[in-house]
């Protein structure tokens, strides 16, 4: 469990692939997002929670799986993670989150071609 004196800061994910890499073809392309989070691995995981996820609608692939890590945020080789240095950065009072640019929750698409 996180600790609650564990202070949050702020981290920009940046996407660094062209948008002609293969990688793209699995996962969109959101721009520039500012979350608030404990670490840069948390951040990759606040950004991808922001996400919809198959176990938030009726379209499971299967019982108790989840989509959330083939989120583009979590992959590298798609974005990087910068720690900013803001003076709002370091604030106990703001939750953890997104915080800047748009996370869309339209990641999940139909495979199958009517």
């Amino acid at each position: 469990m996180l600790q609650a004196t564990k202070t949050l800061k702020l981290f920009r994910l940046v996407p660094v692939a062209q948008p002609t890499d293969p990688n793209w073809d699995v996962a969109e392309n959101m721009g520039e997002v500012v979350v608030r989070a404990f670490s840069p691995a948390d951040a990759r995981v606040v950004a991808a929670q922001a996400e919809l996820d198959f176990m938030e609608i009726d379209a499971m692939p299967a019982e108790g799986n989840s989509t959330r890590d083939a989120s583009a945020f979590r992959n590298e080789r798609l974005y990087a993670v910068r720690e900013e240095q803001s003076s709002q950065a370091a604030r106990r009072d703001e939750p953890r989150g997104v915080v800047e640019g748009t996370v869309s929750v339209g990641t999940i698409k139909p495979t199958q071609v009517s």
